[in-house]
């Protein structure tokens, strides 16, 4: 941009305006910068207190509001810690660490990125055959509002593949009277869907097995294959979808904005559970870098 700019420096002299448009953007564009990690600390701490106070005291429900103490931590007071450590040893412990929170939230950022780009389609109609509903669980009998907004999901991309078959993948867990599957189905026959165009896989207790029983059901290695998930999950499931070979495209359903903060850091938790070992090489240079100088 500078070089652009620098190339029409004679044309932008004589027009003030465009000069001081240019200007104003920069300026925004700077302020935007330094504020949005403010912004983002402010958000999360506020949406984890939302999360806490509509859905209770649990510890994977303090993820938002970890998140954003540690990263004011890092960004506010780290920085003082390192001005006042001297020793070596301390050093490179300062230099690690601040590296790899730099690893870290580089990775969170481009985790996120992907799994918004995987939410945008322009079209529903995909001439799927297939399309796997993810289950999450259930009260007795009853599928609970983020299950329901997963199966209202299906349904309305089987309205637009009419020629595709749902299969409603979920076990029976514990707390649960029938499988989820059961209860799912029940549901979409409920919402006026042909029971002739359900199929139930009643086995499965993890987002690896709904994927790997599911796959067992489908008789065409070509077939096209759609995922629906929440929002949240829809990355992560595809990743996994890709570790087992089934080809497809995920659909995410909707839920409340502060659920869905606090289950993103999670869903980016399950991620590097799934990656440990290429992160832990990757930090382990970053030490032996720090150690060497």
């Amino acid at each position: 941009m500078f070089f652009i700019l620098s190339q029409y420096s004679e044309w932008l002299a004589s027009h003030d305006a465009v000069v001081g448009l240019l200007v104003f953007l920069f300026i925004l564009a700077v302020v935007s910068v330094i504020a949005f990690p403010a912004v983002l600390i402010v958000t999360f701490f506020i949406e984890g207190i939302k999360i806490i106070r509509h859905e209770g005291m649990k510890p994977s429900n303090l993820l938002s509001m970890l998140f954003s103490i540690l990263l004011f931590g890092y960004l506010a007071v780290w920085p003082v810690i390192g001005s006042l450590e001297k020793g070596r040893f301390s050093t490179i412990l300062y230099v690690t660490i601040s590296f790899s929170a730099v690893y870290v939230l580089s990775l969170m950022a481009m985790y996120s990125l992907s799994a918004v780009l995987n939410l945008i389609h322009l079209r529903k109609k995909r001439n799927a055959d297939y399309i796997i509903v993810l289950g999450s669980g259930i009260i007795g009998t009853k599928v609970t509002p983020l299950l329901a907004a997963r199966i209202h999901r299906g349904i309305e991309l089987l309205r637009c593949n009419q020629n595709a078959v749902l299969i409603m993948s979920g076990g029976q867990g514990p707390g649960e009277d029938i499988s989820e599957s059961a209860a799912m189905a029940a549901y979409a026959v409920d919402q006026g869907v042909d029971a002739e165009k359900i199929i139930m896989e009643q086995k499965s207790v993890s987002t690896e097995e709904n994927l790997m029983f599911s796959k067992e059901l489908i008789d065409n290695e070509n077939a096209k294959i759609v995922i629906v998930t929440t929002a949240y999950h829809v990355f992560r499931a595809l990743i996994l979808a890709k570790q087992q070979g089934i080809k497809c495209v995920g659909f995410g359903a909707k839920t409340k904005w502060y659920f869905t903060l606090n289950a993103l850091l999670r869903e980016f938790a399950g991620y590097l559970r799934l990656t440990w070992k290429r992160h832990a090489i990757v930090i382990g240079i970053i030490i032996s870098v720090a150690a060497a100088f």
